[in-house]
């Protein structure tokens, strides 16, 4: 039975070192948003219908196989609330999982638009994520979307049964982990060293 773990909230809310801590306290594997995205763009290029494409099936294998295997997986993701297809997809992964006979978690991120500009040119988020080391395009489309989209729930709305949110303004990343970890009493995994196989 596997778990899922969804850390979301909106472009450089912290999502990637908050799910890093997680995982590191947990033992549980993680899929960024962008794994996929950087990856579709490097074959297909950004915002072409192949690359669209395939960024949805490697995030759909993705889950697929973590439900087969029995992995915990945590994955970071960026939502417009006020889609109704952005709810289905969260409630068709919550259900894939707890379908399983696994477990849902949901963990929404906030902070100031002044603190996620500052965070969204740290050396960490552009060493992990290629699409961010053009600066003047990522801050751009920051802001666009933040006027755009509503990228965090209303106060009042709470979407799944296990929907933890947390204002990391002024939090560091492994205590907003430790947060969650008491929140939902989450035990971390007990896993067996890697054996490396040739050829595997």
């Amino acid at each position: 039975m596997a778990n899922l773990i969804v850390v979301c909230g909106p472009q450089a809310v912290g999502k990637m070192t908050v799910a890093e801590s997680l995982r590191d306290k947990l033992r549980y594997n993680m899929m960024m948003n962008h794994d996929s995205i950087e990856v579709s763009d490097r074959i297909f290029g950004f915002g072409t219908p192949a690359q669209r494409e395939f960024n949805s099936y490697f995030r759909e294998k993705a889950f697929e196989l973590a439900v087969k295997h029995d992995v915990d997986l945590i994955f970071t993701y960026v939502a417009a609330f006020d889609l109704q297809e952005e709810h289905d997809y969260l409630h068709s992964l919550e259900k894939m999982f707890e379908e399983a006979g696994g477990h849902f978690y949901f963990v929404e991120l906030s902070a100031t638009l002044e603190e996620r500009l500052v965070r969204n040119e740290t050396p960490h988020r552009m060493e992990k994520k290629a699409s961010k080391k053009d600066v003047e395009w990522s801050r751009a489309n920051l802001l666009e979307d933040a006027k755009k989209y509503r990228l965090n729930t209303n106060e009042d709305e709470v979407l799944f049964e296990h929907h933890l949110k947390i204002d990391n303004t002024e939090l560091l990343p492994d205590e907003v982990a430790d947060r969650v970890i008491a929140e939902f009493g989450l035990v971390a995994n007990v896993k067996e060293e890697k054996e490396y196989r040739f050829g595997a």
